[in-house]
């Protein structure tokens, strides 16, 4: 079997009735991922990108599906989606974020906007995942859990000074993996950065909290030269047809795809 000269990473938010801003629909999420299955893709995970990175082949057709956040619509609606078709998703959590009480029923759920302004006005469990949710994804295969960090907080907006800066990110992660540890028996060394920002010192502090693969939001494949702590991602449209199909073609050629992630 051929294999993979490099692995496109796919970037979903929501699944979502109402399509837009960081927003796919689930029936664009349900052709997408039909599209993957008849094209012969399979999904890879956390474990599978590092081994990756440090040199172990995977099969030509791999991609990774990744999810940012924690919304309530990746239980409702791309959760079905991804046992129907075998796939398991990588989701970032932002741990804070993550509230108590039974799975909910399939239902609406809210636009980006409407999840942000409950979130702002503390009424995240709205909009959010609960932990009973979270363990029912990771039990049925369809999602694997890592860290978004605790409060998806911008620290290098919120606080001047350097050092007081880098001590409240390093509290932030370090909260986030005791919260996983705690709620899923384990906190592994994949961090997802808010917004994509990063910088040295952001990098330096994820190091020492125990994060070695640093994902961004940075055109791009993953090859086996890929830095860790600059992991690029592919992201994903309100788009059907061949559309997917065609991206994935351009990320699994390193060369092609490094030319298009510098035009577009």
């Amino acid at each position: 079997m051929p294999s993979a000269r490099a692995l496109p990473i796919l970037m979903y938010h929501h699944v979502s009735p109402q399509p837009g801003l960081v927003t796919v629909s689930p029936q664009t999420f349900r052709d997408q991922i039909a599209g993957l299955a008849r094209r012969g893709y399979r999904s890879a995970g956390c474990d599978e990108l590092a081994a990756f990175l440090a040199g172990t082949p995977l099969p030509e057709k791999s991609v990774m599906i990744t999810f940012d956040d924690g919304y309530l619509d990746n239980f409702v609606h791309a959760h079905p989606v991804l046992r129907e078709f075998g796939f398991t998703a990588v989701l970032f959590l932002i741990t804070g974020r993550i509230g108590d009480g039974l799975p909910r029923p399939a239902g609406a759920t809210p636009d980006h906007r409407t999840c942000m302004a409950s979130v702002k006005a503390g009424r995240a469990d709205e909009v959010m995942l609960r932990w009973s949710e979270v363990e029912a994804m990771r039990a049925a295969g369809s999602f694997e859990f890592h860290s978004h960090t605790h409060t998806h907080a911008r620290w290098d907006r919120e606080i001047a000074d350097p050092a007081e800066r880098d001590a409240r990110l390093a509290a932030d992660l370090e909260q986030s993996r005791t919260t996983l540890i705690a709620r899923l028996g384990a906190a592994s060394a994949h961090l997802c950065w808010p917004q994509g920002y990063h910088d040295a010192a952001y990098r330096r502090t994820a190091r020492a909290a125990g994060f070695r693969y640093l994902y961004t939001v940075e055109k791009g494949t993953c090859v086996p030269t890929t830095d860790p702590q600059h992991i690029p991602r592919v992201v994903t449209k309100e788009r059907t047809g061949n559309w997917l199909p065609s991206r994935l073609w351009l990320y699994r050629r390193p060369l092609l795809a490094a030319a298009y992630a510098a035009i577009s």
